[in-house]
């Protein structure tokens, strides 16, 4: 009785009392990627979704084979992966040539700045602005709808006038 041995390895006439040996050998691969986000959480979706091995490409075309050796089978399998870490965030370039702000959004100049602050701080004033907030002298915050005293008064002979126009018609 004889036993069929899968392998790629061909044996002729000569290889009579030669020995088929199989070695299995595991190699860690160590993937790093890329990718902007705005923020972790969408980062760590867009690598879930989108990163990775494409298993598809895993065969026998990544090893050596020759001198008679052969592969039998290659094969990748996931083990473990660290948290999405924070590189940098992209921001006007001013520092490479010396420019303005103004002068970089307009040159579109953009980098990705490693010392930026995943999170940037905005100070009251920059939340305010952002947020359409307009405060009085004291810092209360004003409704939506505010006028001076002179603007009230406009506000009211105007009103006054079409009324008085209103009722000579």
């Amino acid at each position: 009785m004889t036993n069929k041995v899968e392998t790629d390895v061909y044996t002729f006439k000569d290889d009579i009392g030669k020995n088929l040996y199989r070695k299995t050998t595991y190699y860690t691969l160590k993937i790093e990627q890329d990718v902007l986000a705005k923020d972790k959480d969408e980062a760590d979706t867009k690598f879930t979704d989108h990163g990775g091995i494409n298993h598809s490409k895993i065969g026998k075309d990544i090893t050596d084979a020759n001198e008679g050796v052969e592969t039998y089978m290659v094969d990748a399998n996931y083990t473990d992966c660290e948290t999405a870490k924070f590189i940098g965030k992209v921001k006007y370039d001013t520092d490479t040539y010396n420019q303005t702000l103004e002068e970089a959004k307009e040159a579109e100049d953009i980098h990705i700045d490693t010392y930026a602050d995943e999170v940037e701080v905005m100070t009251p004033e920059e939340e305010d602005k952002n947020a359409g907030v307009v405060r009085d002298s004291d810092g209360n915050v004003l409704p939506e709808t505010t006028f001076t005293e002179k603007e009230l008064s406009d506000i009211d002979t105007s009103l006054n006038l079409e009324m008085e126009s209103n009722i000579g018609k």
